[in-house]
């Protein structure tokens, strides 16, 4: 049969029909809307979390870590080498903290062309001095240049300039909780004691916020020089080599090959924040499941509105097959008519998800915790516009086809002759 003659025909029912064909059609589209703006804000919201951590992470993180010998002196013994020695309340060695030879290592790093960038970082125990009161904090001496290119440190510095820690000798950023806790204004000297009982005044240039408010109750930063001079170190020690990668993915196996390359102890990101990964998968699951009822509640609507079609269109179905439409063209006639609704609805779907999601993401979201974070987080991804068009058309297809099927099996001489 002539396409354009289906055609024809599928328009003429539609017209016939328009109000429910813009009721379906209203249905996918606001189906679609959703989809798209839910997906969209949801991402962005995992998007938006997981970024707390990843831009302050190293992909794969290189540290020394004090353990027990594997090897204890009863194991030399030549009377009980082949004994099973079972020895209790075993110390660790006595082992510095520091990375060696962590010169050449970052060296080697620097040309891997799989890395993108190292940043050297020192970890310091240390105890604020307010008054007669000790607070516990950990100091973190920092290459500002790196840190601030690699993890977006100046991002996360509310307040003073961060770049004041490289150019004003035994200065210090505070995490905003400790410096609300010691109430320290930028501008202030405090006092630190590390755990050997060093003392050091230090200067306040900023605040620094990273989103957990636990971290930031405990948390500064100085620069390495800053931080050796704190603890009696030479310009060699570092106690972290922080490492970010081209491809975040390859982590867990980078981390294991360096580990074994340099003999310290590495950690990757998917390893150290795994809950992190687990819960932005259960929320874009719950997101697509929630999105994807939509699109069947709205395919539903379309069946039933074809069916209704039929049963009210069955002397036309049957004058079409008296006069030479077969069962397959009455069959073609109606996914037409489905899936003309389901691209019209789809389509305008997507223009208003695209509006709906640029106006959530204009809304303020202004919060004390998150410093970086001004308006709703939303992510533009074309896969969603893509899954939500095809989800649309694949929903419909179906919608037409269970009820194109019944019109196509019409006996044209039972409804004539019951008419």
């Amino acid at each position: 049969m002539n396409l354009k003659l289906i055609a024809n025909v599928s328009i003429s029912l539609l017209r016939a029909r328009l109000k429910q064909t813009m009721v379906a059609a209203i249905g996918v589209t606001f189906s679609i809307t959703m989809f798209i703006t839910l997906l969209s804000f949801m991402s962005g919201l995992n998007d938006m979390l997981d970024g707390l951590i990843v831009n302050r992470t190293p992909h794969v993180r290189l540290y020394k870590e004090i353990k027990p010998s594997k090897v204890q002196p009863i194991d030399n013994s030549e009377h009980y080498r082949n004994h099973y020695n079972f020895v209790s309340s075993v110390k660790p060695k006595n082992e510095r903290l520091d990375i060696y030879n962590n010169g050449t290592i970052m060296k080697v790093l620097n040309q891997d062309p799989r890395v993108l960038g190292v940043a050297p970082r020192i970890t310091a125990q240390v105890f604020y001095n307010v008054g007669a009161i000790d607070l516990t904090g950990v100091i973190n001496g920092v290459d500002v240049d790196a840190e601030a290119r690699l993890y977006f440190f100046k991002d996360y510095v509310t307040s003073g300039n961060y770049i004041d820690l490289r150019n004003i000798p035994n200065s210090i950023v505070l995490g905003k909780g400790a410096a609300e806790k010691m109430l320290a204004n930028i501008g202030d000297v405090i006092q630190v004691t590390t755990s050997k009982g060093e003392r050091m005044q230090l200067k306040v240039v900023g605040f620094f916020q990273s989103g957990i408010q636990d971290i930031d109750k405990v948390q500064s930063y100085t620069s390495i020089t800053t931080a050796q001079k704190l603890l009696g170190e030479p310009k060699s020690y570092i106690t972290d080599l922080q490492i970010k990668l081209k491809d975040i993915t390859k982590a867990p196996a980078v981390a294991k090959e360096f580990q074994l390359l340099f003999n310290v102890d590495a950690v990757d990101i998917q390893t150290a924040n795994s809950q992190f990964e687990t819960g932005s998968t259960v929320r874009t699951i719950i997101s697509y499941a929630v999105g994807v009822t939509l699109l069947i509640v709205a395919g539903f609507g379309i069946y039933n509105i074809l069916n209704m079609m039929i049963y009210e269109k069955m002397d036309s179905i049957a004058i079409l097959k008296a006069t030479g439409f077969s069962g397959k063209d009455v069959n073609r006639i109606f996914i037409l008519i489905a899936l003309s609704i389901g691209v019209f609805g789809g389509l305008l779907g997507l223009l208003c998800g695209f509006g709906l999601t640029s106006l959530v993401h204009q809304i303020p979201f202004n919060t004390a915790a998150l410093p970086t974070v001004h308006t709703f987080p939303v992510n533009y991804n074309s896969k969603y516009y893509l899954i939500g068009i095809i989800f649309s058309i694949i929903t419909t297809y179906f919608a037409g086809y269970f009820p194109s099927r019944k019109a196509s099996k019409i006996d044209p001489v039972i409804i004539i002759r019951g008419k």
